[in-house]
């Protein structure tokens, strides 16, 4: 443990020194070290061991500043597999940091290390880090926050404190259990156990009065609440009793302020918002509760997880009001299918567009893509019943019909940047379904999906304009769509099937809010646009975690430029082999 402890000294003596060095400058190097681990955690009165990093849960926050390169060492002490995606983070010419395994590089093995090595360019905001392995991300993620450059200023009201709030799900049982036995059975996994802030359960779960998340503010401040969804598989609506919320960022992109009682947040998603607390100490705590939104058939943790906002109060010889004995509050939510509360909140957000912050939304497209999104099946293994739809299926999830199928051996960004990626993918991924149908109507009769290892090639500085359609294939519901190494603007979204001759003239294309994961609403479409101008390999997946171990996902292969700063550098020489 001494050891441990001068590893930790050195580590915080290192980033001390090089912030000294260069204060001054426009970006500074940071080091950080994540220690993969096992840690015993008790929660709902039971005591697992889960893998964490750095013995904490959730992990430990990154900090960063608008301009500054992270170098972040991970070691792996246990015996899984994995790898550490920055989510959100373009990764301007460092797909080799991007993190999904098997995408972009292999994920580190037991005994081994990697250094993740990136800087941060045009970017900043509230961010996160996340497991990109299997369901690992259960348990491994944490806030990653990006401060604007030193004397730059937020374009809204400077807050009097920032804080982090990060929603979970927790499983009793080993989440990599739980997906294996799903993906075993063909069935839809076990739902979690409980929803967290900030990885504790609260007041309303058995046994976690303990393990509540109680957030002490002053009267007449105000706090920049940084939200993440780092839920597994559900949206989550969040509220505060009694206060209004100022929405001021999505996806670490400034928004035209506008005010709500309830947030709604898919999973991958973070919105900052201010709250103003209360002019004068209130005789009165309030809850904090976050609870899913789903309109999907199947199991799901309906379950709400409450924290409590109270205000600190020093107590005068004439007045004492002792918090343990104030009233608790308790807000309302919206029901847990409520669509039209999504579409209407969803329609809120829209790019500063100003001088400072341009909305440089592409207005020529060079090339339009057609994707279907959402459920299907594969069929049941001979001699085995399965627990899928039918007995003979099992659930699966697809873009276009196709099911992906990542390598084993090697990542598609090895094979592309050895020149071996001919043994690895295709580039034969559909711009559009093969047999179009009614999407959002009467599903067809056959389910099935056909499963591949296939991708979308793309010149450098390709304008894109993809529509995300979603579907009504075994039941209706959104899926929150994540892009590794782009940010895109949402220009258009609406109910039913997308019409490509009435929707585009509804476009916004002046100022549309730019981000890194979009909801598809559920029996609706969303339109993206973005600037293919990052060579690598880029996933793009449902951030519901079972439909991603479904294979709700594709890679965009983004090819090098002319200019050398156009090309995407050889892998580094710690990079992980398989």
């Amino acid at each position: 443990m001494a050891m441990w402890g001068l590893h930790y000294l050195l580590v915080a003596f290192l980033i001390t020194i090089t912030y000294g060095i260069n204060a001054e400058s426009a970006g500074i190097t940071r080091h950080y070290t994540f220690h993969i681990q096992l840690k015993n955690i008790t929660r709902l009165c039971k005591t697992k061991s889960i893998v964490a990093v750095n013995g904490k849960f959730p992990g430990p926050k990154v900090t960063a500043r608008e301009g500054d390169n992270l170098q972040i060492k991970v070691v792996n002490h246990v015996s899984n597999n994995i790898s550490i995606h920055w989510h959100g983070i373009r990764q301007l010419r460092s797909g080799w940091a991007d993190g999904p395994s098997y995408v972009t590089q292999c994920p580190i093995q037991t005994g081994q290390s990697y250094v993740y090595n990136f800087t941060i360019i045009g970017q900043r905001g509230t961010l996160w880090w996340h497991a990109h392995i299997q369901w690992m991300r259960a348990t491994v993620y944490g806030p990653l926050i990006i401060l604007p450059k030193l004397h730059q200023h937020y374009p809204f009201p400077k807050p009097y404190k920032q804080v982090p709030i990060i929603f979970g799900e927790w499983f009793n049982a080993d989440p990599q259990a739980v997906v294996q036995q799903a993906l075993q059975t063909g069935a839809g996994p076990n739902a979690s156990d409980a929803h967290t802030f900030n990885g504790l359960p609260g007041p309303l779960y058995n046994c976690s009065t303990k393990d509540t998340y109680k957030l002490v503010v002053k009267p007449g401040k105000t706090y920049l609440l940084r939200l993440i969804n780092a839920a597994l598989d559900d949206e989550l609506f969040f509220t505060i009793a009694n206060h209004t919320l100022t929405v001021v960022e999505a996806d670490a992109s400034y928004v035209k302020p506008f005010q709500t009682n309830i947030v709604l947040l898919g999973p991958g998603q973070t919105t900052n918002v201010l709250l103003k607390t209360k002019p004068i100490y209130p005789n009165a705590t309030f809850y904090m509760l976050a609870r899913p939104y789903f309109t999907a058939q199947g199991t799901i943790d309906n379950t709400t997880v409450a924290g409590i906002l109270k205000y600190h109060h020093k107590p005068t010889s004439n007045h004492f009001n002792s918090s343990k004995n104030l009233p608790v509050i308790n807000p309302s939510l919206p029901p847990i299918n409520s669509t039209s509360y999504a579409a209407n909140f969803t329609k809120m957000f829209r790019s500063l567009a100003n001088s400072r912050f341009p909305a440089n939304v592409p207005k020529i497209v060079d090339k339009k893509f057609f994707f279907t999104v959402g459920l299907g099946t594969n069929p049941c293994p001979k001699n085995q019943t399965c627990q899928g739809p039918t007995n003979t299926t099992k659930f699966a999830a697809a873009i276009n019909n196709v099911t992906f199928i990542l390598p084993n051996t090697t990542s598609l960004l090895q094979s592309y940047f050895s020149g071996m990626s001919k043994k690895v993918f295709t580039t034969n991924f559909p711009s559009a379904p093969v047999f179009p149908f009614n999407y959002t109507g009467v599903p067809p009769n056959n389910t099935m999906v056909s499963g591949g290892t296939k991708v979308v090639v793309l010149k450098y500085n390709t304008t894109v304009e993809l529509v995300l359609q979603g579907t009504s294939i075994l039941g209706i519901e959104a899926h929150p769509i994540h892009l590794h190494g782009y940010n895109f603007y949402v220009v258009g979204q609406g109910f039913g099937n997308f019409d490509p001759t009435r929707d585009p003239k509804q476009y916004n294309l002046v100022d549309p809010v730019e981000r890194n994961t979009i909801n598809v609403p559920s029996g609706g479409w969303v339109a993206i646009r973005f600037l293919a101008d990052n060579p690598g390999v880029w996933f793009m997946h449902c951030h519901i975690e079972i439909h991603l171990s479904w294979g709700l996902t594709m890679a965009w292969v983004v090819l090098d430029g002319d200019l050398p700063n156009q090309k995407l550098p050889p892998p580094p020489s710690d990079f992980p082999t398989c």
